[in-house]
């Protein structure tokens, strides 16, 4: 017998007439979990910021995930419906945010948050790539809780199938949330942090951010094999979906990356900030 998805109450915490949705309380730990984290690489070799920078990053980083992913989702996943409707693009409480769009918005960040401190942007992103897979943990999981973008149809048995209630078909399906969450998070932050400790790797800025790039990616394309492609859009071009096509060029931009970043002569490290 396929699991049952276990009810759980989309609210997290009820304060009064305040309500705190499972997807605000990820996004709050992520950030959270990813500045102290983000302070703590700031405190070694390269010093890609200060510590006052870093705490001012967690501004630029949080308008960059909101305004990209949504504008990302806009015009990725459902432009149509948008152009028509232009009064629901601001109307994120209903849903839509995309990681590809959120990418695009923390790296447009990354390079004016540079050039505003003048920074050396490799090192910048180096350190911010390490950090994005705590976020990305806490998003999946928060998907899972809400019991959405659900897996696909199991074909034959598997102990941890399960249905979701918000599934029309009511069939037993992979709990791909959870495969997104260890790869794409859990997997991917262990891998970002090993890496990091290597003083060869993260002495050649552009590496850790290539690898990510590449990573990500290829987590994202696995995954989504096991993931429900989305109802308005469903298989395009060779049976792949979007979130696949999106990736690919995260792929060989990161594997270009981090190939001329580790041909690149290291830089000297600047003097830890007093």
């Amino acid at each position: 017998m396929p699991l049952m998805f276990p009810q759980i109450d989309p609210v997290a915490i009820h304060l009064g007439p305040l309500a705190i949705h499972w997807y605000a309380l990820a996004y709050i730990c992520g950030l959270l979990g990813g500045w102290s984290y983000l302070r703590w690489l700031v405190r070694r070799p390269p010093f890609a910021m200060t510590l006052e920078q870093a705490d001012d990053f967690v501004t630029w980083a949080t308008l960059g995930v909101v305004l990209g992913g949504r504008l990302g989702f806009v015009l990725f996943y459902k432009p149509a419906f948008y152009f028509a409707n232009p009064q629901e693009i601001l109307e994120v409480w209903k849903g839509g945010m995309s990681f590809h769009g959120g990418a695009l918005g923390v790296i447009t960040a990354i390079v004016l948050f540079s050039r505003k401190y003048g920074l050396n942007l490799f090192a910048v992103g180096d350190v911010i790539c390490v950090v994005q897979p705590l976020g990305e943990f806490f998003g999946r999981i928060a998907n899972f809780i809400n019991g959405e973008l659900y897996g696909r149809p199991v074909d034959g048995h598997l102990p941890w199938a399960m249905i979701f209630p918000s599934d029309p078909a009511h069939l037993p399906r992979h709990p791909s949330q959870l495969y997104e969450a260890g790869l794409e998070g859990l997997a991917m932050l262990l891998l970002m942090h090993l890496l990091w400790r290597n003083e060869k790797v993260r002495g050649k800025p552009g590496t850790l951010a290539g690898v990510f790039l590449a990573g990500y990616g290829s987590a994202r394309i696995i995954c989504e094999f096991f993931r429900e492609p989305d109802s308005y859009l469903g298989f395009l071009w060779g049976g792949a979906t979007m979130g696949q096509l999106l990736s690919i060029p995260l792929v060989l931009a990161g594997i270009t990356l981090a190939v001329i970043s580790q041909r690149r002569a290291a830089p000297p490290v600047p003097p830890a900030a007093p």
